[in-house]
């Protein structure tokens, strides 16, 4: 479009040809990566392979490249939907608009700093990128977008959009099928009624998610989702679970992660159990009679699971489990434990581990956990409430031989590593629910209240808030759906699902804190929901693999 005034830029900020724009920005994208991976390879590398002592030194470049990386897929992706929407006759003003303000936004962070936390910032000067690649980067496509794709004219022309179409579901088309859609509008009307009139509540009060919610779920099928027919399940695809989740999360992230246990322990027997295990255990977990929780975390190891000292001794028919263990969701009220333990005493890594599907007894409030060789204590937490938080401790704790998953001892952490691509997509899908809430909040909040005789959303640094919020998710989105498509073809996805998971994460958080900052003094009275989610919110940097492990992970793949 033609510079041809103020007036011109504000009456019709969407740029001409948009799509062809960002198409041939990519290559420049593309180029900066390949860039930047040599530059990095440089300084991990020994003798050609990569060094961990050296990965651990030079960290911070090793994770800007992570953040570079994700980048990249993202508008990548981004471009892949545009096109998808085009080809549907659905790219409209709202879709163009999202396009062009992410491409122009993401362009320059990667050409002047990508966030990676508040306070650090990928400078790829300062990782090797020379000025022969900065040329190959700034071509005309990319200065063009950086210039005109995120300005103020476009960020207020789609908060207008957004407020014209608030009934609807998301903002900008999904790009994901009819009945995908058909899903996302059944999950949406049981969050609207049977969530988030209690969420807050249920928060404030530090209670339980009533049985009768779960017990709603079970009936949807939720906790079946892609657990096979033939076991029980609906049979669904990883992107079916992505928009369940999204939209439970969005009514209340407890409701949303409690699909999660069923999805972790259901994958965990998928991949790794006997016929018997999964013919008993799966058409259970789907139909909610039984309710998960995963034990692997200790209060020494973190994210270095591998190095924990649970212990699992046999003794006749039994394994006695004799250890402790940490930040145990929905631990009290579930029927079965998946627990990483070790069973070889002479290992000190992850080579000596078992998994083992422990049978407890529901607890209640007055005895959480009734079975002999377990007790345990709450976590008192900022947020992520409606299923608690637990430490516990195993001493003789009995399991069943025929309960080690698989049969075979020294395969668990080998069994869990399986289930990580499906639980950080299903996590990449919780924070779109998150921030999608957040969102939510953040426009009724700032078209409600009025300050200087007018509402919020006609201040430009509110609306300018709305719409950045609203673009960052479609942007988490897309990737999420993308990492969710590829696992559903049974490609390799370790890689996307990290990415998914690492930008999701910090996108609910932004959006969570943009739309307390729209509240104001407000956003900081427990009354209003946006102090929930902004409490909900940060969490998911954590759980799942940390932000930092999450980068790391990243950057070992791209650098092996």
């Amino acid at each position: 479009m033609a510079h041809d005034g103020a007036a011109r830029v504000t009456t019709d900020p969407v740029l001409t040809d948009l799509t062809a724009l960002t198409a041939a920005s990519l290559p420049a994208v593309d180029s900066i990566l390949t860039a930047a991976r040599s530059a990095v390879s440089v300084l991990v590398k020994n003798d050609g392979r990569v060094s961990a002592r050296l990965v651990d030194l030079h960290q911070t470049a090793a994770h800007g490249l992570a953040w570079l990386a994700t980048y990249a897929q993202a508008l990548h992706q981004m471009q892949a939907w545009a096109n998808r929407l085009t080809a549907d006759d659905r790219f409209g003003d709202v879709e163009q608009l999202i396009l062009q303000i992410a491409f122009g936004e993401y362009l320059a962070q990667i050409g002047g700093g990508i966030p990676m936390s508040q306070t650090e910032f990928v400078r790829l000067d300062e990782i090797g990128i020379t000025p022969a690649d900065w040329e190959a980067f700034f071509v005309p496509q990319v200065t063009t977008l950086i210039q005109r794709g995120n300005t103020q004219p476009a960020r207020t022309r789609l908060v207008q959009l957004m407020q014209d179409r608030s009934a609807e579901l998301t903002v900008g088309a999904s790009g994901l099928d009819e009945e995908l859609e058909m899903i996302r509008d059944q999950f949406r009307r049981f969050s609207r009624e049977k969530v988030e009139p209690h969420a807050h509540g249920w928060h404030l009060k530090d209670e339980l998610i009533p049985l009768e919610i779960i017990d709603e779920m079970a009936e949807m099928g939720v906790f079946g989702l892609t657990i096979p027919e033939n076991l029980g399940g609906f049979g669904l695809s990883k992107s079916a679970m992505c928009v369940v989740s999204e939209e439970l999360s969005r009514g209340y992230i407890g409701v949303g992660s409690l699909g999660t246990r069923s999805e972790i322990a259901a994958e965990l027997i998928l991949c790794g159990g006997t016929d018997d295990q999964k013919s008993y255990w799966l058409p259970r977990i789907a139909s909610g009679e039984i309710l998960p929780t995963a034990v692997f975390t200790e209060p020494n190891t973190g994210s270095d699971l591998g190095s924990l000292r649970t212990r699992a001794v046999r003794d006749g028919d039994d394994w006695h489990l004799t250890g402790n263990k940490t930040w145990i969701t929905h631990a009290a009220r579930t029927h079965v434990m998946t627990v990483l333990a070790r069973t070889d005493p002479d290992t000190t890594d992850y080579r000596g581990l078992s998994m083992f599907l422990a049978v407890k007894t529901p607890g209640t409030d007055a005895a959480p956990f009734p079975d002999d060789g377990i007790t345990g204590g709450e976590i008192e937490v900022l947020g992520y409430r409606g299923m608690k938080e637990y430490e516990l401790a195993f001493d003789g704790f009995a399991v069943k031989s025929e309960n080690l998953l698989g049969g075979e001892t020294g395969r668990g952490f080998k069994q869990l590593m399986q289930t990580f691509e499906s639980a950080r997509i299903q996590t990449a899908a919780r924070a779109i629910g998150v921030a999608q809430s957040a969102l939510d909040e953040g426009l009724k909040y700032a078209q409600d209240r009025k300050q200087f005789g007018q509402p919020l959303i006609a201040f430009p640094r509110v609306s300018g808030k709305l719409a950045m919020m609203a673009v960052e998710i479609m942007v988490a989105r897309q990737l999420t759906y993308f990492s969710a498509h590829e696992k559903d073809a049974d490609r390799r996805c370790d890689l996307e699902a990290g990415m998914a998971k690492l930008l999701g994460a910090r996108v609910a958080w932004a959006c969570a804190d943009n739309a307390l900052q729209i509240h104001g003094g407000n956003g900081f009275a427990l009354e209003y929901k946006i102090s929930r989610i902004l409490c909900d919110a940060r969490i998911l940097n954590i759980f799942e693999g940390a932000a930092e492990i999450q980068a790391q992970v990243i950057a070992r793949r791209l650098l092996d």
